[in-house]
């Protein structure tokens, strides 16, 4: 069926062509002839118009050839309204047939002219008649007998010649094409990508420019950067037919676009076409604020260009274009900010596997922690730091991690887990101290006794093998691929200047350790909103005071063994304060449940005996005395520092001293210490009460005056409901949102993401809650809780500081909230500043 249909279009400067109606490479089209360059004749055929075509209602094909003359050659390419969306692939050579192959042979030689022929008819009978590909296997070499026997073949199938009419090639490719974007394979897979499930698809009927003539000839493509870095250079290739080297014949000897020291390039063979060329290529950049890809071919010297699109390109390349493009004027600052992904910084900051590097899959899990690092596989935190004393590289493996293995976690280059989520233990360390780890690995068998791991695929590695943790795509690979170093440069300097100036929100960085701190500054952290002081207690000088003062039976046994711990402690917050030179550095107090402290086996409690110098019996009724049945629900937080207040009483006095010490150089320093775990405003009161009696008597004793400011984590339900009673005693309140979302939801972080998944799936959670905030229901205790606090306190400072902080999802909520900042890892600290600042420039354009 036939019928008259406005939207087939001549693509012109001026015809009414648009995106939404035909597709980005009809309009890139209209804008490559606007900007006077040799495009071939070409027609456009609408979203509309396209969808008729799947319906069985074709153009008129007169009309539509009319254009191109008589006995054209064409090329049909689809155009959706997002190149990501993908599309059928296009079909070109329309209008080969006996007749035409004949003339060509006369232009071109025969070879050539054949080969025309025979890819067409296989394009055809593969894409359009929907025959089986391997009819056309044993195919002769000869070109000519290749195109007999081709025909014979299609004939055998179809039980029908092959069509030699173009008006019936040209509708019976335009009919497979409609149909394929409107199957149900191709709608998931675009959807998946994005696309609506009704998104469109357009159609460009090109005059096909061969490249192909008796003098110099060829097709190729040029830009005018490179995809992997964003360098400022020529890169491309050029298949020269008139040098031997044919493009058909799918000989891959790609000649330099520029001078090759392997034989005569482009600009050698065509130094006008080659000019033509960068000059188009250098305008399609000035005039469509983008860097381009350029299609082209050469037929007898003379230069086509067949399509321009947007440079494939790296997170490192997007960075370089952007502020290139903001510098030479092209675009403005803001736009550059608006072009990089802010996840996309990821790649910049930790080694990547190369994309383009052999993957062999050895597991998949959750991507907990950016990077990519090869190493031996260890079982033990021990064994990974004897690897790193014999300098050599290891991957830490276990079931799960705990405190006990942070020192491992240290010494490995990467952590694989077979338990765990986004906020679990391995997840949250490797993202602070920016270790790759993929964790619920549960596809994998663990087997930790043996020392083995069995993959899906039957392989078994033993420990000492090699393999590969992609932290960035959630995969362990085998061997040691090609990997990309990362690329905190110039240009990527630059763009965080510009998302600093455009931003309305602070970003601060949680940071635990020295090292942590100056990692923050080098991401230009805000000070610190969350340093866990816990993880200051597990290295080997200070492990065993800690044990002591658990085991002592009096408050003046704690206080003995709290006294070694005291130095220590102030050296480490001297540290933190000298290093953040006077930005604020926000210092939890001690959370963990005591029992994290000890050993789990019978030979750590029997080296914990000879420590102390104890019975065996002792230790073991000890620990078993600590241990409780769901301990993260148990004696921890607030509740550890109100029943042992020695504790918190010691941190004080370490915080104090630091603070009079580091205030010696430079500006004053503010601590600002905050209570975990709160539940209550009596909780609150009790160790406001002794941290002032702490802070009476370091004054005192060293005639200094000193400020702090004292502030709560709100980690529970109730503190979030109850905020309006906490905050009048308080200076600020931090959302810890890793353990919000667990007690909200009910559900443990380290062992969610054995369900996660399927949850996900089948739509119970839109996302993983650990992931990306909830804004409905732990939100909305976010802002009940931001509502009833500044209803109490008008100046009270609000922040989150769990692993959301870091996610332009949750950036946008505090944002909208209220929020004064938001913490996270030193490495996301980027990511944060640069979602910052994209969501306060929409805001502005509004």
């Amino acid at each position: 069926m036939q019928k008259n249909d406005p939207d087939i279009t001549l693509i012109t400067a001026d015809a009414p062509l648009a995106e939404a109606t035909h597709g980005g490479r009809a309009k890139c089209l209209q804008r490559l002839v606007r900007l006077d360059l040799p495009v071939p004749r070409t027609i456009a055929l609408s979203f509309n118009t396209v969808h008729a075509i799947a319906s069985g209602e074709l153009p008129d094909m007169a009309r539509l050839l009319a254009p191109f003359g008589d006995a054209p050659l064409l090329c049909v390419r689809p155009s959706s309204q997002d190149p990501d969306w993908g599309g059928p692939g296009a079909v070109l050579n329309i209008g080969m047939n006996d007749a035409r192959h004949a003339e060509l042979a006369d232009r071109i030689g025969e070879r050539a002219a054949a080969i025309l022929y025979r890819r067409f008819i296989q394009a055809y009978a593969i894409h359009v008649a929907r025959l089986d590909p391997d009819i056309f296997e044993d195919l002769p070499d000869d070109p000519g007998q290749g195109v007999s026997q081709a025909l014979r073949a299609y004939e055998d199938e179809t039980e029908e010649p092959f069509p030699q009419d173009a008006t019936v090639q040209l509708a019976e490719v335009l009919r497979s094409m409609a149909r394929a974007w409107e199957g149900t394979t191709a709608r998931l897979l675009r959807q998946a990508k994005g696309a609506p499930a009704d998104a469109g698809l357009g159609l460009v009927v090109q005059e096909l420019a061969l490249g192909l003539g008796k003098g110099e000839c060829g097709s190729g493509v040029m830009q005018l950067v490179d995809s992997q870095t964003g360098a400022r250079q020529i890169t491309g290739r050029y298949l020269s037919q008139s040098q031997g080297r044919e493009a058909l014949s799918g000989d891959s000897g790609a000649l330099y676009l520029e001078r090759d020291p392997r034989g005569p390039s482009l600009e050698e063979l065509a130094p006008e076409a080659f000019a033509e060329l960068k000059a188009y290529t250098a305008r399609m950049r000035a005039q469509l604020h983008e860097e381009m890809q350029a299609e082209f071919t050469i037929e007898d010297g003379k230069l086509f260009i067949l399509d321009g699109v947007r440079v494939a390109r790296t997170a490192r390349a997007a960075v370089s274009i952007a502020v290139a493009l903001a510098e030479d004027g092209i675009i403005t600052r803001e736009e550059a900010l608006m072009r990089v992904e802010p996840r996309a910084l990821n790649e910049l900051l930790h080694r990547q596997v190369d994309p383009e590097a052999p993957r062999d899959v050895l597991g998949r899990g959750v991507a907990a922690s950016p990077g990519a690092a090869s190493g031996r596989i260890v079982f033990t935190a021990a064994a990974a730091q004897a690897a790193a004393a014999r300098d050599e590289p290891c991957v830490l493996v276990r079931r799960e991690t705990s405190p006990e293995d942070i020192r491992g976690m240290h010494a490995a280059v990467a952590v694989l887990t077979e338990r765990g989520g986004m906020t679990s233990h391995a997840a949250v360390i490797g993202r602070g101290i920016g270790l790759p780890c993929v964790v619920g690995a549960s596809d994998i068998r663990f087997q930790t006794r043996k020392k083995q791991l069995t993959v899906p695929d039957g392989r078994v590695l033993k420990e000492g093998e090699v393999v590969t943790v992609d932290g960035t795509n959630g995969e362990v690979l085998a061997g040691t691929p090609r990997m990309l170093e990362p690329a905190r440069d110039a240009s990527f300097r630059t763009l965080m200047e510009w998302a600093d100036a455009n931003r309305d929100i602070a970003v601060r960085a949680n940071a635990d350790t020295p090292g942590d701190a100056e990692l923050a500054r080098t991401f230009k952290a805000q000070g610190i909103g969350l340093c866990r002081t816990e993880h200051m207690f597990f290295e080997d000088d200070r492990l065993t005071a800690m044990r002591e003062m658990i085991f002592a039976d009096s408050s003046e046994g704690r206080l003995a063994s709290l006294e070694l711990l005291l130095p220590i402690q102030r050296a480490d917050f001297i540290d933190l304060f000298r290093i953040m030179q006077g930005q604020p550095v926000c210092i939890r107090l001690f959370d963990p449940p005591l029992h994290e402290f000890l050993p789990t086996d019978r030979a750590g409690h029997l080296q914990l005996a000879e420590a102390l110098d104890l019975p065996l019996s002792n230790v073991e009724r000890r620990v078993e005395a600590l241990g409780e049945y769901n301990p993260m629900l148990g004696m921890r937080g607030v509740r550890l520092g109100i029943t042992v207040p020695e504790i918190y009483e010691m941190q004080a006095r370490a915080i104090f001293e630091a603070t009079l010490e580091a205030s010696r150089e430079g500006e004053p320093v503010v601590p600002e210490i905050m209570i975990p775990l709160v539940s209550a405003r009596r909780e609150v009161e009790l160790v406001k009460t002794r941290v002032d009696a702490v802070a009476a008597a370091v004054r005192n004793e060293n005639g200094r005056d000193f400020a702090y400011r004292l502030g709560v984590m709100v980690e529970t339900p109730r503190a979030a409901l109850r905020a309006g009673e906490i905050a009048p005693l308080v200076a600020f309140l931090s959302y810890g949102t890793n353990d919000l979302t667990q007690m909200t939801y009910g559900l443990s972080r380290d062992d969610a993401g054995r369900f996660m998944s399927d949850y996900v799936k089948l739509g119970v959670y839109p996302e993983d809650p650990f992931h990306t905030l909830d804004t409905e229901g732990v939100g909305e205790l976010l802002r009940i809780g931001a509502d009833r606090a500044r209803g109490a306190n008008e100046d009270i400072v609000l922040s989150i500081c769990g692993e959301h902080g870091g996610n332009p999802e949750s950036i946008a909520f505090c944002r909208a909230a209220g929020f004064d900042y938001v913490s996270c890892s030193p490495f996301r600290v980027p990511v944060a500043r640069l979602a910052a600042a994209q969501l306060a420039l929409k805001d502005k354009i509004g």
